[in-house]
Formats: structure tokens, sequence, C-alpha cells
């Protein structure tokens, strides 16, 4: 496959930062079907070094780093784990929350009857915590900006549905009207700042939400 709409927005001998579209995977799926994804695309156009650091879910756009060496995939790894990056995301929700920002801290976890969705169990979830703060109100939703703690997944989807505003467009979490009010799931990765593995420099990268 063509890298398509992927664009590449830093490339050197160790990392590449790339902005994936809506409704590609990061990794192959288990499926035979699913295999066209952002990784292989970039492996087979050009950077075939390309190792995944980090996902994005298939309907989330925006940021994704890759490392090009096995070294630079290990130190990634560990500013991910470490929790030493930073990441900030777009979207947009449904309805007007009182306040202008706040913070969520709700455990999560995979929820197999309901497959893929996950919940919000306070007993057997996983810790997870967002920030979000308003960027802009907009009638019937609002602009968001929101930046994860822990990396769960689906954690922003499932926080700020637990706190009465879905994404619109949330196909698996939004209610009607909030799913109807957008023709895509409107969740960008829209910042990512981390330490080259081999300059050692602290870099950001920021890419404007495509809604």
């Amino acid at each position: 496959m063509p890298l398509s709409n992927v664009r590449i927005l830093h490339e050197d001998a160790a990392v590449l930062v790339v902005n994936k579209p809506t409704l590609l995977l990061s990794v192959p799926g288990r499926a035979e079907d699913n295999k066209d994804c952002l990784i292989t695309r970039l492996q087979e156009n050009g950077y075939p070094d390309a190792l995944i650091v980090h996902r994005l879910d298939w309907e989330t756009s925006g940021i994704i780093l890759l490392a090009r060496d096995a070294d630079s995939h290990r130190e990634l790894s560990r500013q991910f784990h470490d929790r030493e990056t930073e990441k900030a995301y777009t979207a947009l929700c449904w309805g007007q929350p009182e306040l202008d920002s706040g913070s969520i801290n709700l455990p999560l976890r995979y929820d197999p009857p309901t497959k893929p969705r996950h919940v919000v169990d306070h007993e057997l979830g996983k810790h997870a915590m967002t920030f979000w703060r308003i960027v802009e109100r907009c009638g019937d939703y609002c602009r968001v900006e929101l930046t994860p703690i822990t990396g769960r997944s689906h954690q922003l989807r499932v926080h700020m549905l637990s706190i009465g505003h879905p994404l619109l467009g949330d196909g698996l979490y939004a209610h009607p009207e909030a799913l109807a009010a957008y023709e895509r799931l409107c969740l960008h990765a829209s910042m990512l700042s981390f330490t080259h593995p081999v300059s050692k420099e602290r870099m950001r990268f920021e890419c404007p939400a495509p809604f």
C-alpha cells in the first residue's frame, strides 16, 4: 500500500515522526483483512527500519513516534513507560461542562462482553488519569485539550463519557446525538514531546486537528 495520506513530520537516522490519518491501524490486526496499517505502509515505502514505539486507535488521528534502530526503540519505549514524554490531544465533546478544566481519575478495564469497549471499574480497573481543558465552547459541543497522564486503551474516550461529555462521532461510546454530530471520531493526537534517543535534545511536535 502507498503511504497515501500519512504525512512525515520529521525524520532522521534514529526517529521518525508522522501524522497518522483516521481509519488506519497503527499495527496489523489479527484478521487477514486487517494487515494494512501504518507500520506496514512505512516499511514498504522507504522506511524498512521503522519500529513502532506506541499506538493510536484505528479511528484516532495524529502524531505517532517511531524508532529506526533497536537502541532508539529501547530508549523511546522506556521514556513512554516512565512517563517522560508529554502528550496532548484535541477532541470535540458533546455538551458544555460547568467548569473550564478538570481532572478525571477513574480506573479502567477491558470489558469482554461488550468487546472492544472499556469500562470504569473501581475494583478491577487499572489506574487511569486525564486532565482536560476547554479551548472553545461551540453551542452543542466544545473543543477540549486532553492530557493523559496514563496510557490506557480508550482512556480519553471513556473518561470524557464518564463525566457526561462523550466525543463526537464515537461509534463505541457516544449516544446517538453525539455520534451523528460528526462523520468521524473527533480525537487527534496534536502534540508530542520526547527526548531524542541519540542527541538527548528535547523535541516537541505539534499537528493541528483536522476538525
